[in-house]
C-alpha cells in the first residue's frame, strides 16, 4: 500500500527555518495536496495550511507570513517552508493529500506518519 511520507523535521533554534517534504512511498501517477496539519503534545491536531478549491492556500493565523506551502508536480512532492520558527511551532507535522495511482484509481484523504519539528528558545 502506498503511504505518504513526511521528512525534513528536526531541532532548530527560534528564528530558524525548516522545509518539510511530503511524498508517496513509491512511484505514483499524481499527488493532490490537501494541506499540512500539526499536533502539539496534549493538543488536538490543527490546520497549518490548506489548499482551496480555487488553487490558493489558506494559512492559520499563527503561521501567516512565516510558512509557505508549495508543490512540485514533476516530483509529486509537497513542501512546507517554515521561516522564523517559534517555540510554539513545536509539533508533529502531517501531510494530507489524495494519492492518484492512475487516471482512474486514487486514495482520498491520505495521511502520513508525521515528522517532528522542535523549536528551542
Amino acid at each position: 500500500q502506498v503511504q505518504l511520507v513526511e521528512s525534513g523535521g528536526g531541532l532548530v533554534q527560534a528564528g530558524g527555518s525548516l522545509r518539510l517534504s511530503c511524498a508517496a512511498s513509491r512511484s505514483i501517477f499524481r499527488l493532490n495536496a490537501r494541506g499540512w496539519y500539526r499536533q502539539a503534545p496534549g493538543k488536538q491536531r490543527e490546520v497549518v495550511a490548506t489548499l482551496t478549491n480555487d488553487g490558493s492556500t489558506d494559512y492559520a493565523d499563527s503561521v501567516k507570513g512565516r510558512f509557505s506551502m508549495s508543490k512540485d508536480n514533476a516530483k509529486n512532492t509537497v513542501y512546507l517552508q517554515m521561516n522564523n520558527l517559534k517555540p510554539e511551532d513545536t509539533a508533529v507535522y502531517y501531510c494530507n493529500a489524495d494519492i492518484w495511482y492512475s487516471t482512474a484509481a486514487f486514495s482520498s484523504d491520505s495521511w502520513g506518519q508525521g515528522t517532528q519539528v522542535t523549536v528551542s528558545s
